[in-house]
């Protein structure tokens, strides 16, 4: 929900300049980083000012390459004199390649061309977990999947130290075989070295749930909506961290918010998963085949994207998916917690916020897959940016209301999705699944309510899986890991986001 610059503000400074070719330089110090070690760049221009910038992107990300926002950067830095020498960390950004942009005066114009560099791994060779489950497979049936990205450091070969004679383990990582009849209805296990030229080796258990040739190849299915928190590299060890969590908790499928434009390709890169990054936002990650990939948020003008997934190969099942990251300003919570405002007035506050347009933008783009809902279940996740009707309850007396109608919730209910969370949670007083925020707890002040800066931050579940069709909901919950420090002290948390995730576990018919 959080924004280090104000998107409006820059585009309106960028809008005052006039287009030209850019008469600075930036070149870096060096074209290779190791991580953890700042990155250093030299830069010039005739137009010094207070507000010139800095900003690193992933390449290919987000970066402004048309001298225009497209989404935030990863790092930024002030650069106020006509020449000199910014120097940004690293904390927090994975091994890979970088574009530095110098820009003008909190805009996106160019005041020199990009500078590219690389970011190298300094990491020992190790697993980013002891433990990995993959994809299920079928008995009889051939099978495929990897683990050649899931190691951290410097890695030249993969081999099986011990497993069932059908898996094979090659020496990019790839784990290939055909399952007999007599490996169905268990959970097989193999031991996987990876090795470097350095002497350097680490292992891991991989497991394969092996299902009988007529039974469905996935009975039971874990989603998680997960922003991400530009990219989670606000903190230390982010990807690595993202990849474990995934991993330790079983995940199937994840929908993405601020995946700051490489997250969901990075992160299904190296799960050897299939992936759709859908612009600068949000994404979707899955273990098991994306068919189809809906418009591109600035296609369809919704902040949406949409993909299905086939679940089993031999009985067509399939989901359909919608991801969203509705506007986050103004914020009901503060309207209502801070400001007092009859219901009346937060519903014109959210309709001034985009929300309950784009709520029900989305709801009506989605009208083909709710109709269809009954052969292809559907799930609507994402962050929605304000709380639901089924929280602000009587009983609950949030902020001291009996009931509030937020249109984010309420919309997608009429459409007949319902809510997982509280399908499996229906009291909200004893299980009020907060997403917001595990490490704000303060109110830091904005989104005109400055009189309140310094008192507690308005909890409240911002994020949802909602879903139509014929599933099961096993369970839901919002989950974190470890117990994550508040901000400012976030860096070494174990959680890489200012949001907990939603995680609801499906059972498919």
């Amino acid at each position: 929900m959080r924004r280090t610059l104000s998107i409006a503000a820059a585009l309106l400074a960028a809008a005052t300049l006039t287009a030209a070719a850019p008469d600075g330089t930036l070149t870096p110090v060096s074209a290779s980083v190791k991580a953890g070690d700042p990155v250093q760049l030299r830069y010039s221009t005739p137009a010094p000012d207070p507000k010139n910038w800095i900003g690193l992107y992933s390449d290919p990300g987000n970066g402004p390459v048309d001298q225009k926002y497209v989404g935030a950067s990863l790092k930024w830095v002030y650069i106020p004199q006509g020449s000199g020498t910014a120097s940004l960390d690293t904390d927090g950004l994975e091994p890979g390649n970088y574009v530095a942009y110098a820009l003008a005066k909190d805009g996106y114009q160019w005041l020199a061309a990009p500078a590219k560099l690389k970011i190298v791994s300094n990491e020992a060779l190790r697993f980013v977990t002891g433990t990995i489950p993959l994809r299920n497979a079928r008995a009889e049936s051939p099978y495929t999947a990897t683990v050649r990205g899931l190691v951290r450091g410097q890695v030249t070969g993969f081999r099986k130290v011990s497993g069932p004679e059908w898996l094979d383990v090659a020496q990019d990582g790839t784990i290939t075989g055909t399952p007999p009849a007599a490996a169905s209805a268990k959970t097989v296990t193999a031991t996987v070295e990876a090795v470097n030229d350095g002497g350097e080796s680490a292992t891991a258990q991989v497991s394969v749930d092996v299902r009988p040739p007529g039974a469905p190849l996935v009975p039971e299915l874990k989603a998680l909506s997960w922003n991400l928190w530009h990219g989670g590299s606000q903190v230390r060890g982010g990807r690595e961290k993202q990849l474990k969590f995934l991993l330790d908790h079983d995940i199937d499928v994840v929908g993405v918010q601020e995946s700051s434009g490489t997250s969901a390709k990075d992160l299904g890169e190296a799960l050897g998963w299939d992936h759709y990054q859908a612009g600068p936002d949000v994404g979707f990650v899955s273990r098991y085949p994306i068919t189809s990939r809906g418009p591109l948020p600035q296609q369809s003008g919704l902040p949406a994207a949409n993909v299905k997934i086939k679940v089993d190969d031999r009985r067509g099942t399939e989901m359909a998916l919608w991801n969203v990251h509705l506007g986050y300003t103004p914020y009901g919570p503060y309207d209502a917690c801070f400001g007092k405002y009859p219901v009346e007035r937060l519903m014109v506050r959210e309709a001034e916020s985009g929300r309950t347009r784009q709520i029900e933008g989305v709801i009506k783009a989605m009208e083909g897959d709710l109709a269809a809902s009954e052969r292809t279940p559907v799930l609507l996740m994402g962050d929605f940016n304000a709380p639901s009707h089924l929280d602000w309850t009587p009983e609950a007396n949030k902020c001291g209301y009996d009931a509030v109608a937020w249109p984010t919730s309420v919309v997608p209910e009429r459409a007949g999705l319902k809510d997982s969370f509280r399908v499996a949670n229906p009291d909200p007083v004893a299980e009020p699944g907060i997403t917001w925020s595990p490490i704000y707890t303060t109110f830091t002040g904005g989104y005109g309510h400055d009189s309140h800066k310094g008192e507690p931050e308005p909890k409240d579940r911002i994020d949802f899986i909602h879903y139509k069709g014929d599933l099961r909901v096993q369970s839901s919950a919002a989950v974190v890991e470890g117990n994550p420090a508040p901000i400012p002290g976030h860096r070494d948390n174990l959680w890489t986001s200012d949001h907990a995730a939603v995680l609801t576990v499906f059972g498919v018919e």
